[in-house]
């Protein structure tokens, strides 16, 4: 459905936003864009909407070069919500519908997401009096009334609670379901790990990791072991045993040398810490991502809360 093939984008000044991407994102499917703030991101999402052209390489749709004839068939969630907070739900979304989409079904299909985000009978409310988890809601059902084959989500999970990003996730995969394609740009990896078929992980530009999720796990994987303790772990980086850690509080994801077993790791820990679990687990993405680039080169707001 939609190919991007080596792409290239640099702004004024020299900056290179995007350097030779390419991916491609089939029915049924969703393609996660990963990386942290200024990766490269929101560029490539504009130059699939045709909002910026690249410099150098191609985006077709459904073999057609992308143009203003894409965007009806396109729905696309910003970072940035652009609702008019002065006007009420209904009227904000029927506006929307109305622009994409039959008039005589807007009412119908309005009060059918509503239904599913649980806002119904909220009509009249206006958009400034929502929480932003609402307001998101509403940005979210404008992107997709007038069922787009191609969805592109900007860090859909902005601003919502932990019950809200589950109903989200819901809805994303019964899209998926329902054969849309879906792109899942985002730089909480916590996330995309849970939703995502396939990922390309961008860093200054680049792709430094793509493929599907299992596929780049079983690539970098290693032995590797979670725990979850009680007690100070930061000791573990500093084993003998030990060729990465990554230490959080009550938790470590580890990569143990390989010829070391659990049975000879195991004893190294429990003077120093109540274990609670152990298990041998895949790397997980914001770990392999970490072992590419080097931590130092990560922003603060990439590692996701666990």
């Amino acid at each position: 459905m939609l190919v991007v093939e080596n792409i290239h984008k640099t702004y004024k000044g020299g900056l290179k936003a995007v350097d030779g991407i390419s991916f491609s994102v089939k029915p049924g499917m969703v393609m996660g864009i990963l990386g942290p703030n200024g990766a490269g991101k929101t560029t490539t999402i504009r130059m699939i909407l045709n909002i910026l052209k690249p410099d150098t390489g191609s985006i077709t749709f459904n073999g057609d070069a992308v143009g203003e004839h894409t965007k009806s068939v396109i729905g696309y969630l910003p970072e940035e919500r652009g609702l008019y907070k002065k006007s009420t739900i209904g009227d904000t979304l029927l506006y929307f519908a109305s622009l994409k989409h039959p008039t005589k079904n807007a009412k119908a299909l309005v009060s059918e997401w509503l239904a599913k985000f649980e806002l119904q009978g909220m009509e009249k409310r206006k958009i400034e009096e929502l929480s932003k988890g609402n307001q998101q809601k509403v940005q979210f059902i404008a992107a997709v009334l007038h069922d787009p084959e191609l969805l592109i989500l900007d860090e859909p999970f902005s601003g919502l609670d932990p019950v809200n990003q589950l109903k989200f996730k819901d809805v994303v995969l019964d899209l998926r379901q329902r054969g849309k394609a879906i792109i899942f740009c985002t730089h909480q990896l916590e996330s995309a790990e849970k939703i995502c078929d396939e990922i390309i992980l961008y860093n200054k530009g680049k792709a430094v990791v793509q493929g599907t999720v299992d596929g780049v796990k079983q690539r970098f994987g290693s032995n590797t072991v979670h725990l979850e303790f009680e007690g100070d772990g930061q000791f573990i980086a500093s084993l003998e045993s030990v060729s990465k850690a990554e230490i959080f509080p009550h938790y470590a994801e580890i990569d143990l040398k390989p010829s070391v077993t659990l049975n000879e790791f195991i004893p190294q820990l429990l003077p120093h810490l109540a274990l609670t679990k152990i298990e041998r687990v895949q790397p997980s993405l914001l770990s392999i991502f970490i072992d590419i680039v080097g931590k130092g080169n990560i922003p603060q707001d990439f590692i996701a809360p666990q």
